[in-house]
């Protein structure tokens, strides 16, 4: 299995002869204005530029979108990508979204979805936001839904792409069902105004190696995004103080990861 940290939660996984690419984000640096309403709002976004070409990229041979928000699901990954891609959404409401984007071949995620050699993709839940934001109406509507994402194969190490969500149950619970070998963080500890995170940051990575001490951590939805606060350097700098280092690889953006 190999797992390529693309730009923020843009990934590529390689398994079972199939190559999976996850929450596209394919602009150029600086293409659209920074997500208003949170953290360094006037810094525009991507803040890095792709760091692979996108022809390598669309060459995946299926799309996952875990949910829509422009840093998951952008503008040029819709351009770019061939409309008749098999892509899978989080739910019907999403795979309508992303069907009136002219796409043609979209399916929604079960909660187990079956693929070839024996890969099975278990879609998981999260909760993108802290309980009070989504006890604000207006920030739940604009947070919404995202899911995660567990790969199991008999022959392979079982992958949790834990998505965008903050340290709630159902993370846990998704932990101690499946036991994954391998847990990739969205860590960038991105702030909304008022509510403070949205997804995960520094201190979770520890937390998920208390409750998983043989797990292996990647951290990725780093640095790319204006209201994600934290930066690799950062990042290593906690894991060295908890004795961690070992346990959280920190990816840049275009390494490849071997499992």
């Amino acid at each position: 299995m190999k797992v390529t940290q693309v730009r923020n939660a843009t990934l590529l996984v390689e398994i079972a002869d199939t190559t999976f690419l996850i929450d596209p984000m394919l602009a150029e640096k600086e293409s659209w204005d920074g997500f208003a309403e949170t953290a360094r709002s006037h810094l525009r976004n991507p803040m890095t530029e792709l760091p692979l070409p996108i022809d390598e990229l669309i060459k995946a041979d299926i799309v996952i979108v875990t949910h829509t928000h422009m840093d998951h699901w952008d503008d040029a990954a819709q351009k770019q990508l061939p409309p008749n891609k098999l892509i899978f959404a989080q739910s019907e409401e999403d795979a309508d979204v992303i069907r009136s984007q002219g796409f043609t071949n979209v399916r929604v995620l079960q909660d187990e979805n079956n693929f070839i050699n024996g890969l099975t993709i278990h879609k998981v839940d999260g909760q993108h936001g802290s309980n009070e934001a989504y006890a604000n109406p207006e920030k739940a509507e604009g947070l919404g839904d995202a899911c995660g994402l567990v790969f199991t194969m008999h022959d392979e190490k079982t992958l949790y792409i834990a998505g965008d969500t903050v340290w709630v149950k159902p993370y846990v619970y998704t932990l101690k069902k499946y036991k994954p070998d391998v847990v990739v963080i969205n860590a960038g500890d991105a702030h909304i105004d008022g509510y403070g995170p949205i997804i995960m940051g520094a201190e979770d990575t520890l937390r998920t190696l208390q409750v998983l001490p043989d797990t292996t951590i990647v951290a990725s939805h780093l640095e790319a995004i204006n209201h994600c606060l934290l930066t690799r350097k950062e990042l290593r700098r906690f894991t060295l103080e908890h004795g961690i280092e070992n346990k959280v690889l920190i990816p840049e953006d275009g390494e490849v990861l071997k499992f």
